[in-house]
């Protein structure tokens, strides 16, 4: 079945132009939380960039949608192609929380492990932005969801290493929920990330 629908839907890479769309959305705003970071307590506008690139993201995911109502065959399993379209807009969406909550929470000097935890985001969209390709002819992309986990597992362990600080120096019961806050949201980003590459994982195989 999946190679008859392969057949009848060759002309149709609208999804597939979509999805790698939405992932150069994720590697422009994990880019920009990263120099977001950097300029912290100055204001220059990335974070409205961020708000951008997330509203942008939401019209992708929206045109997906909206593709999806107007075709009847489709290259991958409808379930397929919502769920994946979710997972990437979600990763966008825990970046502009996390930027909102960084200007909200009025953070003047963020901490070396949030850098860290914004790097290791970077590199995950990155990872995926190089595997969204390989979903047109089903090709091997394990060698980028295993970074993603990869990076996933170095994650956890930082953002449990960073929240665990924050109970260890005797520092303000508020800024230690705010930063509290700040890593979880990093860390969620980074799982969303891990769940976008193990959608992509499926679909592969289940269209060999």
């Amino acid at each position: 079945m999946a190679r008859l629908t392969q057949i009848l839907t060759g002309r149709d890479t609208r999804y597939f132009e979509l999805f790698e769309e939405s992932a150069g959305n994720l590697v422009k705003a994990a880019e920009l939380l990263v120099r977001f970071l950097d300029e912290v307590p100055d204001e220059t506008g990335t974070a409205k960039e961020i708000d951008e690139v997330e509203s942008d993201t939401d019209r992708i995911t929206h045109d997906i949608i909206h593709h999806l109502n107007q075709t009847f065959v489709t290259p991958l399993e409808r379930e397929d192609i919502l769920e994946l379209a979710s997972a990437l807009d979600d990763v966008v969406d825990l970046v502009d929380e996390t930027a909102d909550m960084i200007v909200l929470y009025r953070i003047e000097a963020p901490m070396d492990q949030a850098h860290g935890l914004s790097d290791l985001l970077l590199q995950a969209t990155k990872a995926l932005q190089e595997a969204m390709p390989r979903l047109r002819t089903f090709g091997d992309i394990r060698h980028f969801t295993v970074e993603v986990n990869r990076l996933e597992n170095e994650g956890d362990r930082l953002s449990r290493a960073a929240i665990a600080g924050l109970f260890d120096g005797g520092i303000d019961p508020m800024v230690v929920i705010r930063w509290k806050d700040i890593f979880e949201h990093l860390e969620e980003a980074i799982d969303a990330c891990e769940r976008v590459a193990n959608i992509l994982e499926g679909i592969v195989i289940k269209n060999r």
